[in-house]
């Protein structure tokens, strides 16, 4: 029996969908609702946004052009804030302004597409709690059938995902079953996972053997880093909550500011989580820094 790193990684997500394009191929059309297949992809290079450490230990990103112009970006969030939205909206329109660089019609624009993985559950209203796919664009209100082509965003939560065994979904069950099954205490992969030529090849780049020491330290870098960074907003969140009912609801979410500037969380986030004003943050940072 094999023992297993986590398809979650940065390092063994690029690894598997960065470097191989026909498994990259089969993940993007099992995934998203397109009219006709990917048949090749072109991995794209460079960053739509600038290098953040903070973001660059949450989000994975793949990002690549098929033969007929259609971009696609693909991204895991391993815990979540509501600013991700914003952000993968902000990534998808760069992507596709972009264009224009070298499009001199708008018509020749092509759409982008943007699939995202996130490992916590966002929508917990009770009438999305068996939801798991959540398939946005821009449509009319009253007409949904009218659409403005162009962008097209997909989320999937992970942990809502449960196995139906759906013959016309197979390869999309096996690729979230092959995302949410395998991880570092898996030491036998499920037997329908290795009978997909796909995703038996997946989870043999999985194996830990198939990593330097080096590659395997970045893998544990990583891994430790986010797991950190969750850490830290939850016990910020949590002394929060605690101080605020002693000292007041201000000064605990001050408490959360300054726990999470510490971490280098960015401002937006920090913002949408406290309700502090740029100016307040501003005003914080320095009171904490004298």
């Amino acid at each position: 029996m094999a023992r297993y790193l986590d398809p979650r990684n940065d390092l063994t997500f690029k690894r598997i969908f960065g470097e191989h394009k026909h498994l990259c191929i089969s993940l993007l059309n099992s995934m998203l609702p397109l009219d006709n297949p990917i048949v090749d992809v072109e991995y794209q290079t460079g960053e739509l946004l600038p290098e953040i450490d903070v973001l660059r230990l949450s989000i994975v990103d793949v990002r690549c052009t098929d033969s007929g112009g259609r971009q696609f970006l693909v991204e895991m969030q391993m815990y979540w804030s509501e600013s991700f939205k914003s952000r993968v909206l902000l990534n998808a329109s760069k992507a596709y302004v972009m264009q224009l660089d070298r499009a001199k019609k708008y018509e020749s624009l092509q759409p982008v597409y943007s699939l995202n993985f996130v490992n916590e559950i966002f929508e917990k209203s009770p009438e999305m709690q068996n939801e798991y796919y959540h398939h946005y664009k821009i449509v009319n209100i009253k007409n949904t059938e009218k659409q403005i082509k162009g962008l097209e965003f997909i989320f999937i939560e992970l942990p809502k995902f449960k196995p139906q065994n759906r013959a016309e979904k197979r390869l999309h069950e096996l690729w979230l079953r092959f995302l949410t099954e395998i991880n570092e205490s898996t030491w036998e992969a499920p037997q329908e996972l290795l009978d997909n030529s796909d995703t038996r090849e997946a989870v043999s780049y999985l194996e830990i053997g198939a990593y330097t020491k080096e590659q395997l330290f970045t893998y544990d870098r990583v891994r430790d880093s986010i797991m950190t960074e969750i850490s830290v907003i939850d016990d910020a969140l949590r002394e929060g909550e605690i101080k605020g009912k002693i000292k007041g609801e201000k000064q605990g979410k001050q408490i959360v500011a300054v726990n999470m500037l510490k971490l280098g969380i960015s401002w937006d986030d920090i913002m949408q989580c406290t309700g502090f004003t740029q100016k307040e943050l501003l005003a914080l940072q320095e009171k904490n820094n004298e």
